[in-house]
Formats: C-alpha cells, sequence, structure tokens
C-alpha cells in the first residue's frame, strides 16, 4: 500500500509541476519538480519510506529516457558535430575526473584520491532534462544546441564507467591505469557495437514478423517501449555498457520501417504519442524523485559535528567552481578551434558567450545522483566506505547549484528565445493553407450531400467548421460570425413571409406575427435599428395590429382559442426553405467565403430537419450514425487528397504536408478504433 501511495503522489507532483511551469515560466520544470519531492520528503517522513535502488533506477528510468533521445535526435546534426560531441562526452569528463579528484583529495585528505576521483567521474553526465527545458527558454545557437544534445547521449557512458573504475579502486586498493583503459574500451566500444547488433536484429525481427502479416499497432508498439530494456539488461549480461548500447538502438531506430503507407504512417504516429507520455511522467518523476532523496542524502552530514557546515558548504562551492570552470575553459577552446578552422571566422565575444551558454547549460542531475547512491556501504576488508555521506552530500549541492545556474543565469547570459521571422512566416503559411483545405473538403461534401446523408452530412460539416474555426484563430484571422449574412437570412425570411401573405398561403395574423419576430431578432443581431424601407415599415405596422389583436382576442372569456402552432410550423418550413435554397446558391459561387455561408447554411438544415422530423426513431437515429462514420471517412479522403494537391502546387514542403497527414491518419485510426 505504501508503494501505490508513494507513486500516486509522484504522479500527482508531475501533474502540479505542469501547471506550475505554466504559472511560474521563469523557473524550469525540473527545479520546481525538485521542490515537489524535497517537499514530498519533508512531510512524507515516518509514512512513506523512499528507497532509491540505483541499479533498478538506471534500467527502469534512465535506459528509455535515453532511448527516446536517441530515437528523436538529429543524425545528420550529430554526425557533423561528432569531434566537439567526442570531446566533451569523453574527453571532458575524463579531464573533469582528474581535476576533482585531486584537487578534492588535496584540500580533504580524508577522502581517498580514488573516492574523489568517483565523485569528479560522477558529475560528468551532463542532465538530458534540463537541457532540453531550457532549450524552450532560451536561443541556444544551432551548433552548440546539437554538441549539447550529442553529449548528453554519450557522456552518461563515460562517466559511468569512469565511476565504476574509481570505486573498484577505492574498494579494493589496487588501481591499473592500463588495465582501467583496456576495460574502458572494452565497455564502450562493445556497447557501441552490442547496440548495432541488436538494433538490426530487431529491425529484422520485426520484417520477418510484417511478412507473415502481423500488422497489429498495438503489437509494434509495446515491442519498442521493450526494447531500451532488453538492450540494457542484456548488454550488462555481456559486460558491456548498457547505456551506450541503448543510446545506438535508439540512433538505429530500430522500430522505423523503410517503407511509407498509410498504416506504417499509424504506428508511427501511436509509437510517437506513447512515448510523449511515457517521456514527460518518467522526466517528471525522476526529478521528483532527486527531490525526494536530496533531505536523506544531506541531512546526517549536515548534523554531523566532525565537520563543519562552513567546510561543507565550502566543498560544494569548490567542487561547483572547479566543475564550471573546466567545463568553460574546455568550451572556449572548442569555440578557438571552431573558428581556426572556419574560413574568414575570428574569435570573438561571441564565442566567448556561446562557450559560457554551453558550459551553463551542463547542469546535473538523476543520473549523477543515481551513480552517487551505488558507492558501497562497505569496502571489500568489511570496513565501512571512507566519507560516503560526505560525497553524497557534495554531489547533491554541486548538482543543485547547477541547477540553479542553469535556471537564472543562462537566461541573462543568452538571448531570450524567439522565434525568426521566417518561422513566423511558415507557421502562417502552414495554417492558411490547412484553413484552405478545410474549407475545400467543406464544398466538397455540400457539393456531395443528398436528400438521404443530409443530416449526416450536416454534422460533419459542422466538425469541420469547428476545426475551420480553431485553425483561423492560430492565424490570427477574424473568427467572429458574419454578421451582415446573418441579418441578410433574417431579411429573406421577412421577405418571403410578406409574399407569402400576398399570395394569400399564409394568414394575416400569423405572417406579421412572425415577421415582427423576426424583425425583433435582426434588431438584436445589429444592436441598431437603420435598414427601414417603407415596404417594411408597413409590415412592422401590421405585426404590432395583429399582436395587440390576439393579445385582446386572449382576454375575453368567450373568445374561441385557435391553436396556430401548426401553421406557424408551416410557415417556419417553407421560410427555412427558402434561405436554405438561397445560401446553397451562394456557396457555388467562387467569391463567396465558404465557411461563413456553410456555418449559417448548417443552421438552416438542421432547424428545418428538427421541424420535419420532430421526434426520430431510435433505427433512424442509428441509421444517422452510421452515415456519419461514412461521411467522416469521405472527409478525410478528401482532406488527403487536398492535401496532396497543396504539395504539388508546392504551397506546402514534405514536412508540413506529413504532419497534416499524420493528423488525418490519426482521426481515421479514432474512427475506425484501430489502436
Amino acid at each position: 500500500m505504501e508503494t501505490l501511495t508513494l507513486v500516486l503522489l509522484l504522479v500527482i507532483a508531475v501533474l502540479i509541476s505542469a501547471v506550475a511551469d505554466r504559472l511560474i515560466p521563469r523557473v524550469s520544470l525540473p527545479l520546481i519538480q525538485v521542490a515537489l519531492g524535497i517537499i514530498i520528503a519533508l512531510f512524507a517522513r515516518g509514512n512513506i519510506v523512499i528507497e532509491l535502488e540505483p541499479d533498478l533506477f538506471l534500467v527502469l528510468f534512465i535506459a528509455p529516457l535515453l532511448y527516446i533521445e536517441a530515437k528523436n535526435a538529429d543524425k545528420a546534426i550529430l554526425w557533423r558535430n561528432r569531434g566537439p560531441i567526442m570531446s566533451l562526452a569523453v574527453g571532458l569528463v575524463i579531464v573533469t575526473m582528474l581535476i576533482i579528484g585531486f584537487t578534492l583529495n588535496a584540500v580533504m585528505p580524508a577522502i581517498s584520491l580514488a573516492a574523489a576521483f568517483a565523485l569528479g567521474a560522477a558529475l560528468g553526465p551532463t542532465d538530458a532534462v534540463a537541457v532540453t527545458s531550457l532549450s524552450k527558454q532560451v536561443s541556444i545557437p544551432e551548433r552548440q544546441w546539437g554538441v549539447l544534445k550529442g553529449e548528453l547521449l554519450l557522456n552518461d557512458a563515460s562517466g559511468i564507467v569512469c565511476f565504476q573504475f574509481a570505486i573498484a579502486a577505492a574498494a579494493s586498493g589496487a588501481f591499473s591505469i592500463v588495465g582501467a583503459a583496456e576495460s574502458f574500451v572494452v565497455e564502450f566500444a562493445g556497447g557501441l557495437a552490442f547496440g548495432f547488433a541488436i538494433g538490426y536484429l530487431a529491425n529484422w525481427v520485426l520484417r520477418k514478423i510484417r511478412d507473415i502479416g502481423v500488422e497489429s499497432i498495438t503489437f509494434h508498439v509495446l515491442f519498442e517501449v521493450c526494447v531500451p530494456f532488453v538492450v540494457y539488461l542484456a548488454a550488462g549480461a555481456f559486460h558491456v555498457s548498457g547505456i551506450i548500447a541503448v543510446v545506438v538502438a535508439g540512433l538505429v531506430n530500430v522500430i522505423a520501417p523503410r517503407t511509407v503507407s498509410p498504416s506504417i504512417a499509424h504506428m508511427n504516429i501511436v509509437s510517437s504519442s506513447v512515448w510523449q507520455v511515457i517521456s514527460f511522467t518518467l522526466n517528471g518523476i525522476v526529478f521528483v524523485l532527486l527531490g525526494t532523496q536530496i533531505p536523506t542524502a544531506m541531512f546526517f552530514t549536515w548534523e554531523d559535528d566532525s565537520i563543519s557546515n562552513g567546510t561543507l558548504l565550502g566543498l560544494v562551492a569548490l567542487v561547483t567552481v572547479l566543475l564550471m570552470g573546466t567545463r568553460f575553459l574546455w568550451c572556449t577552446a572548442m569555440e578557438f578551434w571552431h573558428a581556426r578552422r572556419t574560413e574568414g571566422a575570428r574569435f570573438s565575444k561571441r564565442n566567448v558567450r556561446n562557450a559560457l551558454v554551453v558550459t551553463l547549460c551542463g547542469a546535473k542531475g538523476t543520473i549523477t545522483l543515481s551513480i552517487l547512491f551505488t558507492i558501497p556501504v562497505f569496502l571489500a576488508t568489511g570496513m565501512r566506505f571512507p566519507e560516503r555521506s560526505l560525497l553524497i552530500f557534495v554531489g547533491c549541492g554541486v548538482i543543485l547549484c547547477t541547477l540553479l545556474l542553469a535556471t537564472f543565469v543562462v537566461p541573462l547570459v543568452a538571448p531570450k528565445r524567439e522565434r525568426k521571422k521566417s518561422e513566423i512566416q511558415e507557421r502562417q503559411n502552414y495554417f492558411e493553407c490547412l484553413a484552405d483545405i478545410l474549407r475545400n473538403v467543406i464544398e466538397g461534401l455540400t457539393a456531395q450531400q443528398t436528400r438521404e446523408n443530409l443530416t449526416a452530412t450536416r454534422r460533419v460539416i459542422q466538425i469541420y467548421q469547428d476545426r475551420l474555426e480553431d485553425t483561423k484563430n492560430m492565424t490570427g484571422a477574424d473568427t467572429s460570425p458574419d454578421m451582415e449574412l446573418r441579418c441578410d437570412a433574417l431579411e429573406w425570411e421577412q421577405e418571403h413571409t410578406l409574399s407569402l401573405i400576398e399570395q394569400g398561403e399564409v394568414s394575416h395574423d400569423i405572417g406579421y406575427e412572425y415577421i415582427g419576430r423576426l424583425e425583433r431578432m435582426e434588431r438584436y443581431a445589429r444592436h441598431r435599428g437603420d435598414r427601414f424601407s417603407p415596404k417594411r415599415i408597413a409590415a412592422l405596422t401590421h405585426a404590432l395590429i395583429a399582436r395587440a389583436r390576439q393579445r385582446i382576442l386572449r382576454l375575453l372569456p368567450q373568445a374561441a382559442h385557435t391553436d396556430n402552432t401548426e401553421e406557424m410550423r408551416a410557415l417556419q418550413l417553407k421560410t427555412y426553405a427558402h434561405v436554405v435554397g438561397i445560401l446553397q446558391e451562394m456557396i457555388q459561387e467562387e467569391d463567396t467565403l465558404t465557411e461563413d455561408v456553410s456555418r449559417i447554411l448548417v443552421e438552416y438544415e438542421t432547424a428545418l430537419a428538427a421541424l420535419r422530423r420532430r421526434n426520430p426513431s431510435v433505427t433512424t437515429s442509428f441509421k444517422i450514425l452510421d452515415q456519419t462514420d461514412d461521411i467522416r471517412r469521405l472527409a478525410y479522403q478528401l482532406e488527403l487528397e487536398e492535401i496532396q494537391r497543396m504539395y504539388e502546387r508546392e504551397r506546402i514542403d514534405r514536412h508540413a504536408a506529413k504532419n497534416m497527414r499524420d493528423n488525418v491518419y490519426l482521426m481515421q485510426m479514432d474512427l475506425d478504433d484501430a489502436l
């Protein structure tokens, strides 16, 4: 029961953080989640025991998160920046480990050199979630952003491997540089080879499964979700780096088929949606868990009388300065080398600022904490591991410092993220083209409606009307209904009613009463009383007289009360049908705004159908529902054809066309329940 309560608390905290992220945009989402975790740990102390098993944490959280990051990574950018990425992911991790290790051992001799190396290695990995959240707030140059994304995929493995060697040396008291180098190469290269092998093997298995006719989207998505866990555990069994293997498997993208078809598009859409939910949930839980561990990890050391609190804070500050200072010098050297290699480029203040942005974006997070918790409590000799609590305290303090720097200092150094003019124009063009596509679908549905499918077609047209309104909202276009056209429709009803009165098809009392009602509706819509003609003034006068006479007759006790409901209903049927005819002619004209006319047309047709069929049978209702599904399928096919036509006319590019098609495929899946 405690486990269930903890899971619910974590999920609720993630949901709260999503709301708080909107209310407090200047504070990064990971920092909010860490704060919520600290609150949970403080208030739940004694009631819920929160224990973090490092090995389980790595396979349950880190493996799938790194897999989806690698799967969605831009392979071209990674390959183009492979030099700087490997420099940060391997070279910087090793240099950081050495600098922090030697310095910390010199300042605090109680911490052995191997243990200090372990802390430096644990602080090597960069947190993917923190980096991603920062990219939403500040403008990170494209090359630096590509380097950061590549670094966070690979430095986890190098940091973990270096940490394991350092801990083994600290626990056993023996350390061989040659042996450590050989083991590092085996783990790193073995992880690369194993990831490629498993990735292509999974691809081959999926092709064979498709060949025998298994096209179940549920099967393929579940297969993909299992991939990172299987790869990580299998790599561990072969004594190679599971983290590297998972990243490589994601880069190979084992689930992406080489063919293109609607079924494959359906699968990709579902896969993307599932991974978005998994990624958001796991990322949030990871940082909330980090927050729950910080009070426990730091409390014991803070209360220890053998070391002053000032010394503890000084060690945290020292390690943070060493970590960020080393990273800054390394990034500056990378920027200088890049400027030297680029023809016509000069090393300038802009390069220094880019180096500073990359430095501060290297926030530490959950992987660092999970690595620190793998420090053994006892040595091989049976003695307690020296200064284990102190190492964890310093590591947690550095994590908090780097998160604070990334959250509050990076926005001061880097410019705020502003969409480029070209991005705004592309977005505007996207929604304008989508609006044209929806209008064309509405016209196509209107042209193909018959007496038998009229009600079903109106329902589908209304769906597309709502989508069109949402699209116009995205473009900033005027989405208010066309009041002039609506008032024109009321005038057409009044004129037709006058014509029916003159022809003797409607009694004067009913006709003029209805005209008065229409006039009040028009005056309410316009908020003013202009556009009066002599003919309409006479009609309104007759309406007032007719209304007054009916009221007087109702007061007479002996008056014969006539039920005029059926006659009024017959008049409405005639006027509605008259307006529908005019609107149907208007919608065929090229210079007419389809959405405005069709919106009012649907309203009148719906009212007309309600008057004609007061109490439809259950059989009729089910028939209409079936027809509606058929019309929706037809509408989706029309929409796909319009998207292809837009693409062939070069009004939209391949990427926009794919997004539009994916949306249609998703609606088709929802209609057919094909998940």
